[in-house]
């Protein structure tokens, strides 16, 4: 086929499932800790310890091309790659993402999910839940003969019946034995368009929804990634294997996520 996509086997699908498993356990055991008053520093302290130590696994993003940090904290108005620090302090009312990956026997596990810090405004409640329902969306859009077009349009069409926008500059992507494999998942689109899907493709998607506009910029320290308005920004992200029913979400969410149903 085009491109350099890796079909996965099966045995190689269960081996991206053990990993993607311990990226969400990250996030289950992470949420008593997001509470006001804690430092996105502590969290990542945290989280590197329990990759390490009790999953015996890779923090993946320590390293990778640079980045100093275990996890990923995106806080309100940061869309995606914001960087923990001492000096960032959870306030009541704030909402976050939190993004991990590990390595687990030379396969990659990434995920990410969005936590209420206290009380969210009603704005704040709603994109996040949009996002969270557009995800899903994506999701159910998956199946082989669907097309990359099927999966973007599916998001976006949650996104826009809220008048939320979609971030473009930054899309899900394949995930194997390599973080970041060919094939971008684009969460916007036309039905019909883009690459076929084939049982033992795996991919994220991870769309990232702004309550402005789309627009967006990055910070000086080449990492951190806001909203040009300054408008809240959410994120949720899971892993997918294509199967020749239809899908298999391989990051499930121990115990569910709050009030979500886990896929």
């Amino acid at each position: 086929m085009a491109r350099d996509i890796v079909i996965k086997s099966a045995e190689d699908i269960e081996m991206s499932r053990r990993a993607a498993q311990l990226a969400a356990e990250v996030l289950a055991m992470i949420e008593p800790h997001v509470v006001p008053g804690v430092s996105t520093e502590a969290l990542d302290r945290i989280c590197h310890d329990h990759i390490v130590n009790v999953q015996g696994a890779i923090p993946a993003n320590v390293g990778y091309q640079g980045y100093p940090k275990t996890i990923l904290t995106s806080v309100n108005q940061v869309v995606c790659h914001g960087i923990p620090s001492p000096d960032k302090i959870l306030k009541k009312g704030d909402i976050v993402n939190i993004d991990v990956a590990v390595i687990k026997d030379g396969w990659f596990g990434d995920t990410s999910r969005m936590y209420f810090v206290g009380t969210p405004s009603v704005l704040a409640r709603r994109l996040v839940e949009t996002t969270y329902e557009a995800m899903l969306a994506g999701i159910r859009a998956v199946k082989p003969g669907a097309t990359l077009g099927d999966v973007g349009h599916a998001i976006q069409s949650v996104a826009q019946r809220e008048h939320f926008s979609v971030v473009r500059e930054y899309c899900g992507h394949g995930i194997g034995r390599v973080y970041h494999e060919d094939l971008q998942v684009l969460h916007y689109g036309r039905r019909g368009e883009g690459i076929k899907l084939e049982p033992g493709m795996v991919f994220t998607i991870e769309p990232m929804l702004n309550a402005g506009q789309r627009d967006v910029r990055q910070l000086p320290d080449g990492w951190t990634v806001v909203t040009k308005d300054r408008s809240l920004s959410a994120q949720w992200e899971h892993m997918v294997a294509v199967t020749p029913e239809g899908y298999d979400v391989l990051t499930t969410w121990p115990g569910g996520t709050g009030s979500y149903a886990p896929v």
